[in-house]
């Protein structure tokens, strides 16, 4: 604990804890708009593989191209040499134990399971013990419980600059952060690293809190996501104020907008795999309509429909409406995220919309 105090001191950070909620973290300076408060490595991660992001990805950088297999365990991918090499520490213990699992059994390993698997082995590696994988007594599985249920309250989806989920990491220092429906900072992923950013000015001695869910929806939907995934109950200024006014409202908006958003959402990916682009943008717009009665504007929801309709608007070539769509994506990015990267990338697409508009509109006058 010592230890880590004497680090966060450095980042202007302090760690103090209290009854009601355990270990919290405050600044002992003033931080900026757009500030990164702490940034942090994972303490082990594993890349996911689900119906999101259904291609096998690098185990140390989550990228799915030019990828080769384990030749020990046939499980585990890398995209080159530097990032096997980088993970080996891990792997080398874990392929033991991945190498005598049989093909059937393979399949049901999670990414959870491998997650919990090498949390252990690092913890046993920083403990200089004998990783012994023979057996499994009482004390092996009291361990092996309390790592798992660590895992389902600390765990970090690790998402792309679109993001689109890549894989799960554990970052100890983050994981200190609370949660608020009402968060001064943002968390965000710059490839494996995970960053800290200030969305206000923060004064000193003020907590860090950052957002563990969709702030948009209403505050029972808040309320049963956090009791669902992290097993607690919101008690922020923002719940408190609103539980009464949500209670009324929010059975009629559950059943009608985000029954009929989700059934949208289903047969707009149906329509997309038929490949019928002009129907499956009619649906897409559906979506986004029921979505912006229900949605906050800037709703990561609400902005992945517009993207998906971008993209199929441009494979229709219908360029203007693509660029209004463009327009409608840049502010989201810009204001919750501060994900420079990705503001850039879509800056840069909205100036090639607006040349092809440009283009297109002197072709028309020549003609």
């Amino acid at each position: 604990m010592d230890e880590l105090q004497n680090a966060l001191n450095n980042k202007s950070l302090t760690i103090s804890t209290f009854p009601e909620k355990g270990r919290c973290l405050f600044t002992t300076r003033d931080f900026s708009p757009g500030e990164v408060i702490i940034s942090e490595s994972p303490y082990v991660s594993v890349p996911n593989k689900n119906k999101e992001s259904p291609e096998s990805k690098c185990e140390w950088c989550f990228s799915s191209t030019n990828l080769k297999k384990c030749s020990a365990c046939h499980v585990v991918w890398y995209c080159s040499s530097i990032c096997q090499k980088s993970d080996w520490k891990l792997h080398c213990v874990e392929c033991q134990a991945l190498k005598k699992v049989d093909k059937e059994r393979l399949k049901s390993i999670t990414p959870s399971i491998r997650l919990m698997v090498r949390l252990c082995i690092r913890r046993k590696l920083e403990n200089q013990k004998n990783l012994d994988y023979g057996g499994c007594g009482a004390e092996q599985l009291r361990m092996h419980f309390s790592a798992f249920m660590f895992l389902a309250c600390n765990a970090h989806t690790i998402c792309d600059s679109e993001l689109r989920p890549l894989g799960t990491g554990l970052y100890p220092v983050i994981s200190i952060i609370n949660h608020s429906c009402l968060p001064n900072s943002v968390l965000v992923f710059e490839g494996r690293l995970a960053v800290v950013r200030a969305m206000q000015h923060i004064p000193k001695g003020t907590e860090v809190l950052i957002s563990y869910i969709e702030i948009a929806g209403s505050t029972i939907t808040r309320q049963k996501a956090l009791k669902e995934q992290y097993f607690f109950t919101c008690t922020c200024s923002r719940c408190i104020k609103l539980k009464v006014i949500d209670a009324r409202i929010t059975n009629v908006m559950d059943f009608s907008f985000v029954t009929l958003s989700k059934w949208g959402d289903e047969k707009g990916r149906g329509i997309l795999k038929s490949s019928d682009k002009t129907e499956a943008s009619v649906a897409y717009k559906m979506i986004e309509e029921l979505q912006m009665k229900l949605y906050h504007p800037f709703s990561v929801n609400l902005m992945r429909t517009r993207e998906t309709l971008l993209k199929i608007l441009m494979e229709l070539q219908d360029w203007k409406e693509a660029l209004s769509y463009c327009r409608l994506t840049i502010p989201i990015y810009e204001s919750c995220w501060e994900t420079e990267a990705a503001v850039k990338s879509l800056t840069k697409a909205l100036d090639i919309l607006e040349s092809l508009m440009e283009q297109r509109h002197h072709s028309c006058w020549n003609f």
